[in-house]
Formats: structure tokens, C-alpha cells, sequence
């Protein structure tokens, strides 16, 4: 089974679009995770229908019990997030779980519980499956609710004896980015031409690098600064990653959106047959490695 990555340096870089994108153009053949928890869109293109919804568990939350309680005031003494009041009330939005008022606490009238913190769906879309989440607001634990959705993508490749896992994955570097690239076999990261480009772009590369995982460049929209573009083409050519993909801006990708389509799915254009050709490449270099750009 192999597991592509589609992640970007910061938001908004089109990387949905191009994840829906291959899902058109991968039909009945993968899985799609969506593991961008906090921030999840993909459905608004595939559209899934619903099949099992399953409860996430991220922090713990202190549960007082009041009849066991002696008001000795050393959970309010010693919690540093300001989570219970003077009348000894746990404020559960406030709760990082710690806990510390459990360890204090000498009559055993404090314990931690499960906090619904999101929800998981696995579904199913036109494409085929589907595995996405939504991570409640001010929630965190963000990591491990992507950890949940890449087990249970797995779990349904398997089952459904799908050979390959398309993952739309957070922007970034942080935690939720860490779970979603480990373990995969390659990474695309999507980069527009813009002064922060290659910034944003170096630092999700390196994460990759760090858990040695080849990536793959793909520049957005890259006839909007051509002079941005041929930067991030030297830094690629000057790291030996190889640039797979370079697509023009085109008004296309946003009246697909209204419509609910994918690039693929509206009238052929130019960027859908570039996209058709990125996809080409990137499912080589899933299937038979990545090998080193010619300087």
C-alpha cells in the first residue's frame, strides 16, 4: 500500500483542489484521508455521504465530586490555568487535563474523564472511500485526531483492498503536520510564487527530510510572479528536489469549486491536462521511487 502526502508550508496554497484533483483521476483505486482536523474542506468537493461516525477523546477534564469533597482549597491552590472557581467548581472550558488537582487533592473527590473533543466520519464520496474529521472548537490534541483518521484509512484500504492512500494533509510544520507525513512514501508540497515562498516551502521540506521522506515540488499558480517561480525552481534545482507540477492561475479552479466539481470533472482546460500530467508523475514516483533531478 502506498500513501501520498499533499501538504503545504502555510495555508491556501491549493492543495485541496489538487487532492480532490487526483481523486477524480485515481476513481475507484484509493483511499482519502483528510487530515487537515482543524480546517477541514475536502468534503465541500467530494461530497461524502456519511457512513459511521465515531467519537474523539483528545485532553481528559476534572470531574469533581462535591459529597467527597472537604474544601481544603489545594485543587484551587494549585491549578495554573485558572480552572476552578472559589466554589471549588471545575470550569471545564478552562481544564488542560493535567492533573494536578488529582494529584493534590487528599480525599480522592477529584478524577480525570474522556472529553468529546471532535468527531470522525468515514464515508463514502464518488470517488470511492473517504476518512475526514472535525476537531471541536478551542480543542486540541490536533495530532492525534490525524493519527485517528491515517489507523482508519488504513483499516478501510485494507478492507477494501485499495493499494494506495491520498492524504490532504494541514499547513505548516507543527504537530498535525508530524502526523500526517510520518510513515507515508512521498510528500508533494504545494508552493505559490509569493516573497514568503521558498521560507514556507524550506521548512515543511525539511520536516520531510527529517523523517526521510522524498518530497515533490509543486508550484501553484506560478504565472502570477515568474520571477518568484524561477527562485523556487533554482532552491528545488539547487536541493536536488524535483519540481513535478507547475500550474498556471486560472479562474477555473474556483468556478469547479462553485459547482462542487473537481479541475478534472469541469471542461478540459489547460490546467486540468497539467494536473493530468502531474499526476502521471507523482504515481511513478509512488510506485517506482523518486530519483534525483539532473543539475
Amino acid at each position: 500500500m502506498k500513501q501520498l502526502a499533499i501538504i503545504s508550508g502555510k495555508g491556501g496554497t491549493g492543495k485541496t483542489s489538487i487532492t480532490a484533483a487526483f481523486a477524480s483521476l485515481t476513481k475507484g483505486r484509493a483511499v482519502y484521508a483528510d487530515c487537515d482536523v482543524d480546517a477541514s474542506d475536502l468534503h465541500l468537493i467530494l461530497k461524502p455521504r456519511v457512513i459511521k461516525t465515531m467519537k474523539f477523546h483528545g485532553l481528559k477534564t476534572a470531574v469533581m465530586d462535591k459529597e467527597k469533597c472537604i474544601g481544603c482549597r489545594r485543587c484551587y491552590e494549585n491549578c495554573r490555568f485558572n480552572a476552578i472557581d472559589d466554589e471549588l467548581n471545575i470550569i471545564e472550558e478552562r481544564c488542560e487535563g493535567c492533573g494536578v488537582c488529582v494529584y493534590v487533592c487528599p480525599s480522592r473527590a477529584i478524577t480525570l474523564t474522556d472529553r468529546d473533543s471532535g468527531l470522525l466520519y468515514i464515508s463514502e464520496t464518488r470517488f470511492g472511500p473517504m476518512v475526514h474529521a472535525k476537531l471541536s472548537t478551542a480543542e486540541e490534541s490536533s495530532g492525534k485526531l490525524v493519527s485517528m483518521v491515517r489507523e482508519n484509512a488504513k483499516n478501510l484500504a485494507e478492507e477494501k483492498n485499495k493499494g494506495l492512500i491520498i492524504i490532504d494533509g494541514p499547513p505548516g510544520i507543527g504537530c498535525p503536520v508530524i502526523s500526517t507525513i510520518t510513515g507515508v512514501d512521498l510528500v508533494l508540497v504545494v508552493v505559490e510564487p509569493t516573497v514568503s515562498a521558498i521560507h514556507d516551502m524550506s521548512r515543511v521540506i525539511d520536516v520531510s527530510k527529517h523523517f526521510s521522506i522524498p518530497s515533490v515540488v509543486c508550484i501553484n499558480k506560478y504565472s502570477l510572479n515568474e520571477e518568484k517561480t524561477s527562485e523556487i525552481i533554482e532552491y528545488c534545482r539547487s536541493n536536488d528536489i524535483e519540481v513535478v507540477g507547475m500550474l498556471p492561475y486560472d479562474t477555473v479552479v474556483i468556478e469547479s469549486m462553485v459547482q462542487e466539481k473537481t479541475v478534472i470533472e469541469y471542461p478540459n482546460t489547460v490546467f486540468s491536462d497539467k494536473i493530468r500530467l502531474m499526476w502521471r508523475d507523482v504515481e511513478d514516483k509512488l510506485f517506482n521511487g523518486v530519483r534525483e533531478v539532473e543539475g
